[in-house]
């Protein structure tokens, strides 16, 4: 008789799951999809509203910022009419970005069957745990398992900001909407959270549908070759990182970079700098409108070794620029990760990345454009000579920042 098999221990058992749901979202990149690139809560919101109206079985959505405002009100009517027609609706926000739905929107979505859960509500805003900082900062939604929306755009109007109020001219940012094989990946992935959340809030008595059932049946249907990246605290950690030197370290002939918060690791100049010298033209749209001083002053503090190096930086100043978006060769990423240590160490992300020439040109259309409308450019001669005052004012912004970075316990690998 043979033997039989050594049962298999707890731990075993869990690294297999683990693996398990690590390949389920690993990222790869796939032909086959359609993406249509949107500019603005002017061309998302509308388009967003339309694929839930046309909703059938069901709607996912995560946002870091839920607004009560005319763009918020119009997405809460779409969810709460969707779950009136017996579709399936999940709303997820942020604790910190969305301490609470209110208003109008409030009064909406508490009339309806939308399931509304938050991630990590955030009880004090002077607690000095770090675990605070590891916030849903994605921008997701799915619908019938069929279309997805990728991107950095809150549900938030463009001419409103929570902390400024009015603005006088619209908020920078893109999304994608996306069908084709990676909306699998991020059915999966809302799926997933939401089950997470759920099981550690013990938000629900009924048994919790396992991720792993989720189930959406996309073919190919477009030309593009595509894959979704996820940023998280387990297997995902440094993954949107890579990908982004991977993409700096092939660059042979342009690389434009619009992010709105900007400061880089060491790694990520060096790939800057590496490809600058390689021939590589570069350049970086940056925030030029005051949003958060500390991070604003921190990023231009490293103004002076990127523009010794022949690396062109422009400041966008109309409005808040808030795009998290990269044209690398044919290469592309839209999504809602930043390039400082926020969005690549600490909260959960989600960028959808592209190799594709016709949409490398269209994002780079659309990126000098708003170069050439609303950008000013940083000449070195005038950052040199900029008054002492400043200089402090910078320098004291990236020492406190670098500190904040070091209290996390992740400054050392950044």
């Amino acid at each position: 008789m043979s033997a039989a098999p050594a049962p298999k221990s707890s731990v075993g058992v869990r690294r297999m799951v683990a693996d398990a749901w690590y390949q389920s979202l690993k990222p790869v990149l796939q032909p086959g999809h359609e993406i249509e690139l949107l500019c603005n809560g002017a061309e998302f919101f509308p388009a967003l509203e339309k694929a839930i109206a046309a909703a059938r079985e069901s709607v996912y959505l995560e946002t870091y910022i839920f607004e009560d405002d005319a763009s918020g009100l119009r997405v809460a009517i779409a969810l709460r009419d969707a779950s009136a027609r017996g579709v399936l609706v999940h709303l997820m926000v942020d604790g910190f970005g969305t301490r609470a739905l209110s208003g109008a929107v409030a009064q909406v979505l508490a009339g309806s069957a939308v399931q509304t859960r938050v991630y990590r509500p955030d009880r004090s805003r002077w607690s000095l745990d770090r675990q605070r900082l590891r916030r849903l900062h994605r921008k997701l939604c799915v619908v019938d398992g069929a279309v997805a929306f990728v991107g950095g755009i809150n549900v938030l109007d463009d001419f409103y900001d929570p902390n400024h109020g009015a603005l006088e001219a619209p908020r920078f940012d893109f999304a994608v909407r996306v069908q084709g094989p990676l909306v699998a990946k991020v059915h999966l992935a809302v799926t997933r959270l939401w089950w997470e959340v759920g099981l550690v809030q013990r938000l629900s008595r009924e048994p919790l549908k396992l991720p792993s059932e989720t189930r959406s049946e996309v073919g190919a249907l477009g030309r593009y070759r595509a894959m979704f990246v996820v940023r998280d605290n387990l297997r995902f950690r440094r993954t949107i990182e890579r990908l982004y030197l991977r993409a700096l370290g092939r660059a042979r002939k342009d690389i434009l970079i619009a992010n709105a918060y900007f400061f880089p690791g060491q790694r990520f100049r060096a790939a800057l700098l590496a490809a600058r010298q390689r021939g590589v033209r570069v350049r970086l749209l940056l925030q030029g409108k005051v949003e958060y001083p500390l991070q604003h002053y921190a990023s231009q503090a490293m103004y002076d070794e990127l523009l010794r190096a022949g690396i062109e930086i422009v400041e966008y100043r109309p409005s808040f620029l808030h795009a998290k978006v990269a044209v690398i060769d044919d290469w592309c990423t839209v999504g809602s990760s930043n390039i400082d240590p926020f969005s690549l160490l600490l909260a959960r992300e989600a960028n959808v990345m592209v190799v594709a020439a016709p949409f490398a040109a269209r994002l780079r259309e659309q990126l000098e454009q708003a170069i050439a409308q609303g950008g000013q450019p940083i000449a070195l001669k005038h950052h040199e000579a900029r008054p002492w005052p400043v200089r402090w004012m910078h320098g004291f912004a990236y020492g406190l920042l670098r500190v904040g970075m070091a209290l996390t316990g992740l400054g050392g690998r950044y």
